[in-house]
């Protein structure tokens, strides 16, 4: 059986690949100092998991936490972040004690442990104002927030990882992932949770900005996916990937796709456009595709229904949405 490590693993994207991992018979150690994290992303599979799960309240910074956590294990995957471009804006130093010392962190107690390989969470903001599309892994432009600069960082910190100690890094690019466990009450929640919740309340959705900017959505099972296949590729050490659908959809367009789904029309209401976000992006995946056999398995209108179904599911998620 294997053993494996989920930093933020009571996190949006971090419960659901722990969740995939215990139900593929790994024994998981799940990471997390809960402040952005949630017991209730754990609610009910975890009991399911049983003794195949391990939570562990710690934070990333705290090394030698992590060097005895990390004991015999054999892959880390590093979820653990603060995952917002405006909220980096707002507190560049959080963002870099928890993305940039916390990364660095994670490395080396990985090293220290003797872990096989690290797969990194690394956002498709690192392309910053590069204006070509689709965005391939060759090309990255200047971060245009702290966020995406932690991001550049950590990327590089998992390159000189893996040159110099010899510790397997792979880092994933991810591009705009939504699902179930989506933080939608947060000032600082993204797009999808935050559409969602105020169409299904019969509230008008907010863009900001003219809604024509767009992004390449990812349903979060595509990149569980792709993590399973960056831990286990032989040819995936020392790499980056995108992980994406190659599907760009502007603002404009995922409201009413949205609206479609729940079956209203309802004019989303047009703010300012905030600092810091990149106009346009999409994925090529075709490095992915190639090197880790990844292909997105769940389309965005497929992923939007199932993430629609959710927040039905759950009235106290939209009730504490702004």
């Amino acid at each position: 059986m294997e053993r494996m490590a989920v930093t933020g693993g009571a996190g949006f994207i971090g419960s659901n690949l722990a969740e995939f991992l215990c139900e593929r018979g790994c024994q998981v150690v799940l990471v997390d100092n809960f402040s952005s994290g949630k017991e209730r992303n754990l609610a009910g599979w975890a009991a399911r998991a049983g003794e195949r799960l391990e939570v562990v309240r710690a934070d990333i910074n705290e090394t030698e936490a992590l060097r005895r956590v990390f004991r015999g294990v054999t892959c880390v995957f590093h979820q653990a972040a603060i995952p917002s471009v405006p909220r980096s804006v707002v507190d560049p130093q959080a963002t870099n004690r928890a993305n940039i010392d916390g990364t660095l962190s994670v490395l080396v107690a990985a090293r220290d442990a003797g872990v096989a390989r690290v797969v990194i969470a690394s956002s498709s903001s690192v392309y910053g104002d590069d204006p070509s599309l689709p965005k391939v892994e060759e090309r990255r432009g200047r971060p245009l927030s702290p966020y995406a600069l932690s991001k550049a960082v950590s990327e590089e910190y998992g390159r000189m990882f893996h040159e110099l100690y010899g510790t397997e890094t792979v880092s994933l690019r991810y591009f705009n992932v939504f699902g179930p466990r989506q933080d939608a009450p947060s000032e600082y929640a993204a797009v999808i949770p935050r559409f969602a919740t105020r169409l299904l309340a019969g509230r008008p959705p907010t863009i900001f900005g003219d809604g024509e900017q767009s992004r390449d959505f990812t349903y979060v099972s595509n990149v569980v996916d792709a993590n399973w296949s960056a831990a286990h590729h032989p040819r995936a050490a020392g790499d980056v990937f995108n992980v994406g659908c190659g599907i760009r959809t502007s603002l404009n367009q995922l409201a009413r796709e949205i609206g479609a789904i729940l079956g209203v029309d309802v004019e989303p209401v047009h703010e300012p456009g905030r600092t810091g976000d990149v106009r346009h992006s999409v994925a090529d995946v075709g490095k992915a595709q190639r090197l880790l056999g990844y292909t997105p398995a769940v389309s965005l209108r497929q992923g939007l229904e199932r993430v629609v179904e959710w927040y039905r599911a759950h009235p106290e998620v939209i009730s504490g949405a702004p």
